[in-house]
């Protein structure tokens, strides 16, 4: 029913189902891990009017017990959605929601694990995940635009020469590369103070 997705990994759709409603993935070396991907496989839909709360668990320093981090949320309308991990704090969260059969205890401490539980729609729109699990598409899109406009100096600059080593070509329009270089840290200059500028 579910599918868990890691960078650089194989696919994961060998989820454990704990509970007729609860599903859990162990996520190996968690610690080399930035984002997951959890999303419906397309073969089983959700109950009409109930939905996925994604949850992930780190092992516990101290050595404590299970501690769940709410992620967001799957739906049917919505059925994938990435999450950054890099960021949660390892002892913070709830208590366990998938019960005794899922105890991060007794696995390795590079073991984590990501659930999901199947809640009514209503329920699930009365949690709050945690706000640093939350993937910014204005820093992705910043990221990407520089990114690219690096891609785009370099290859231009490739062509470069002298005014020595030019020669006439009257089928030609040369632009100073100092111009493309100006143009581009203004545009850093701009994206850092303000990230939304391009939408206006």
């Amino acid at each position: 029913m579910f599918g868990c997705l890691v960078a650089g990994r194989l696919v994961q759709t060998d989820a454990v189902q704990v509970a007729s409603d609860k599903f859990v993935f162990n996520l190996p070396d968690y610690e080399k891990v930035n984002h997951v991907v959890v999303f419906m496989l397309g073969t089983i839909p959700f109950p009409a009017g109930t939905g996925g709360a994604v949850h992930f668990s780190s092992p516990d320093p101290s050595g404590g017990g299970a501690v769940w981090q709410l992620l967001g949320f799957i739906t049917n309308e919505k059925p994938s959605a990435i999450f950054k991990i890099s960021g949660l704090k390892a002892g913070k969260g709830g208590e366990n929601p998938f019960g005794i059969m899922a105890p991060s205890s007794r696995l390795s401490s590079s073991v984590a694990q990501v659930g999901v539980s199947v809640e009514a729609l209503d329920q699930l729109g009365q949690q709050i995940p945690v706000s640093s699990a939350a993937v910014s598409t204005t820093d992705s899109f910043l990221h990407f635009t520089q990114k690219m406009l690096d891609s785009l100096y370099n290859f231009a600059s490739s062509f470069a020469v002298t005014q020595a080593q030019m020669t006439p070509n009257p089928s030609e329009t040369f632009i100073p590369s100092s111009c493309v270089l100006k143009w581009y840290e203004n545009f850093q200059r701009r994206m850092s103070q303000n990230p939304n500028f391009w939408k206006t």
